[in-house]
Formats: C-alpha cells, sequence, structure tokens
C-alpha cells in the first residue's frame, strides 16, 4: 500500500462531488473491510474468509476510501471493527460488483418510478449507496463516498475469485490516529488516492459519478 502525507493526500482529491476515491496497482484497486479480530486474523492467514465466525449468508459491505472507512470504524476503535484489513481485489471485480448493484433506497433521478427501483432489488446482487464523506476527525465533507454491500453468489465469488491480497492495517491505522491524536499532522500518513471512474459511461452515469 502507497502512502503519503496528509496535504499531498487533500490536494490529490476533489473536496465536493460525488466520487469513487481509491488507491490502484496496476489493474487492481484497493478496498477496506473492518471486523473483530476472530475474522480478520482467519482472512489474514488464509488469504480468503471463512471459519466459524464469518457467515457468508449476511451481507457484507466494502468501501474503497480510506477517511469513510476510518470514519464508520472509528480508526479501529468500535466494538468488532477492531481489525481495518485493506483487501486489493481486480478492477474488472470491482467494477462488476458496481456493474450487479442496485440502490439501497429509491433515487427519483435514477428510477422511472419504485416499481422499476424495487424490479432492480431483485434482480441484482450487490447494493450501493452514497454518504457524506468525513474528514480525519469524523465531521462530514462536502464530498460523498460509496459503500458497496455483497451477500450469497457474488460474495462467494468474491472471496474465491476476485481476492488478490488481504493486508493487515490496524497497525498502520492505530499509529495514524496516535499521531491526530497527538497534533502531529505534518507526519500524518494516509493511503493514496485518487478519482476511480469505470470505463463503461452507462454504468458511470448510473452511479451519479461527477467529473473530476
Amino acid at each position: 500500500m502507497k502512502t503519503v502525507n496528509y496535504q499531498d493526500y487533500l490536494a490529490g482529491i476533489p473536496p465536493k462531488g460525488q466520487h469513487i476515491l481509491a488507491q490502484e496497482r496496476g489493474d487492481e484497486i484497493l478496498v477496506y473491510q473492518a471486523f473483530r479480530p476472530e475474522i480478520a486474523q482467519y482472512a489474514l492467514a488464509h488469504q480468503q474468509f471463512g471459519g466459524a465466525h464469518y457467515s457468508f449468508s449476511r451481507m457484507t459491505w466494502i468501501k474503497p476510501n480510506f477517511l469513510w472507512m476510518m470514519f464508520r470504524a472509528g480508526w479501529a476503535s468500535k466494538a468488532g471493527q477492531e481489525y481495518i484489513l485493506g483487501i486489493w481485489i481486480k478492477k474488472l471485480a470491482f467494477e462488476e460488483i458496481l456493474a450487479q448493484s442496485a440502490y439501497s433506497s429509491f433515487k427519483a433521478e435514477i428510477y422511472a418510478d419504485r416499481e422499476s427501483w424495487r424490479k432492480d432489488l431483485e434482480q441484482k446482487k450487490a447494493r450501493l449507496q452514497w454518504d457524506p464523506d468525513h474528514n480525519i476527525y469524523g465531521k462530514k465533507e462536502e464530498r460523498r463516498a460509496i459503500q458497496l454491500g455483497i451477500k450469497g453468489e457474488l460474495l462467494q465469488q468474491f472471496n474465491q475469485e476476485m481476492i488478490v491480497e488481504i493486508l493487515d492495517l490496524r497497525p498502520f491505522v492505530l499509529a495514524q490516529k496516535a499521531k491526530i491524536d497527538a497534533g502531529q499532522l505534518s507526519e500524518l500518513l494516509l493511503p493514496e488516492e485518487k478519482v476511480f471512474r469505470p470505463k463503461n459511461e452507462e454504468l458511470a452515469a448510473f452511479l451519479g459519478l461527477d467529473e473530476d
């Protein structure tokens, strides 16, 4: 995982708008999840999810934006979210998840009517939602961040075919939170991120992506 100084991170991302922010590595993209120790340790040891504590019958959410993940997990301080995992997946797989996603709530600007939305929910295997992004202190930004929910067959496919590498980011996260708490922002590092835009413009329009 490539990191950059906090100020360089801010300079490299749009301050507002609806964007997918993510780190890329060749034909791979980095997404984040947070779990309790038992699930995370199994995933790190086996480089895939499973074991007695992980359920494939539940929906799980992936987030490509690091600070959105930090807000949701409280910088690895919330119960059940003590381990932050960085998961490298193939870009084509990420775009497949995006293409298989329906909005988790009705959007009048996307769907002709609620029946069309419900049909999309029934047919597609993933969920997407946009929420306010947050800064390092957990305050809302004008920029919006995406998260994607996957379950069922798609979750099995994600686990068995899409994952390239699983990273333990807990030490990194705790070290950076300590710098924030100490006011040492000149030393703060964040994963380098840039705007990711799918090649399919119809998909980009469906996602409501703003221009860079």
